[in-house]
């Protein structure tokens, strides 16, 4: 499993992992500095709210959404909304991989932004949530992928699921790991790379049991780098 490394201020972040909720009072602080920034980089025009906008991207079950706007909300103090479901673009359909292109599926919603928006809320990040395998060019797949310079990213649930490994559906497991990898991409959004500290949630998973057995927590370098992203 291969991450593709892009510069601070690359337009594409991908990953096969994620990171998940903070508790303690420290935790939190760097997380709600973390936070803020986004919240404030990116608006439409709308009243101010710092909100993490979740989008599903084709059908995706309601409950698993609005349990994972609650997570974040908290885990992270991030107020969440979930939006309504917007179609798939059909233009990012590959039919020699049978997967979608995750790049251009993000490309499609950006052109949806300002509809998504409606002139009433603000949307300083969206993160597209879909259960259609994605790919793209040199990679098999990827768990997710983020455009930092669009404040937006994208999960998907595919590869997440038990069920596609052929073993029994695991609610709470699926959970954890979409939690985990929505967290990551928005970590990403700020710029931050894998880590290769294994006790990082930014640790790299060459495989879906290296994301089981990782945290969902930064570690000490991980978080001082997101408080200096924050205040540079």
């Amino acid at each position: 499993m291969r991450l593709l490394h892009f510069p601070f201020s690359a337009p594409l972040l991908l990953s096969r992992a994620g990171l998940g909720g903070l508790r303690t009072m420290a935790r939190n602080d760097v997380l709600s500095l973390l936070f803020l920034a986004i919240a404030t980089s990116t608006t439409c025009t709308a009243q101010p709210s710092r909100v993490v906008y979740l989008v599903p991207v084709g059908t995706v079950e309601k409950g698993l959404l609005r349990e994972l706007a609650q997570s974040l909300r908290d885990k992270l103090g991030v107020p969440s909304e979930v939006g309504e479901p917007v179609e798939i673009s059909k233009a990012a359909f590959d039919q020699g991989h049978n997967q979608y292109n995750s790049t251009k599926v993000l490309q499609g919603l950006e052109t949806t932004r300002p509809h998504i928006c409606r002139g009433r809320v603000t949307l300083p990040l969206l993160l597209a949530v879909t259960e259609v395998d994605l790919f793209v060019p040199n990679l098999n797949f990827v768990f997710g992928e983020a455009l930092p310079t669009k404040d937006m990213a994208i999960i998907s649930l595919c590869r997440l699921r038990q069920e596609f490994y052929g073993k029994p559906a695991d609610t709470t497991l699926l959970m954890e790991r979409t939690v985990k990898e929505a967290v990551h991409e928005l970590g990403h959004v700020r710029g931050m790379r894998h880590c290769s500290d294994p006790h990082c949630v930014m640790f790299f998973s060459n495989s879906l049991p290296d994301t089981d057995r990782k945290p969902d927590t930064f570690c000490k370098r991980c978080k001082g780098l997101l408080k200096d992203n924050v205040q540079e």
